[in-house]
């Protein structure tokens, strides 16, 4: 199983969103400073995520949900609108 996730800072309430195997573990790194575009931004919680059954169907989603690059278009998918 693989995870399409967006999480936020509550520093800054900037969106990164990403793709894991883990979701725990992938967030406990961004916690922790271990991921570079995620660095000193912290700390983060997850707003959203999907599951998915294969590696190749959980990337296509990550790539569709940052080429948006909006940020209505996130905090809707979030609301669930």
């Amino acid at each position: 199983m693989f995870f399409v996730y967006i999480i936020q800072s509550t520093q800054t309430g900037a969106f990164y969103i990403g793709s894991t195997s883990d979701l725990e573990d992938r967030l406990w790194h961004h916690n922790n400073n271990l991921t570079a575009s995620t660095k000193k931004k912290g700390p983060w919680k997850v707003v959203y995520q999907e599951t998915h059954e294969t590696k190749k169907s959980v990337l296509q989603r990550e790539h569709f949900l940052k080429k948006q690059k909006n940020r209505a278009f996130y905090e809707k998918l979030i609301n669930g609108t």
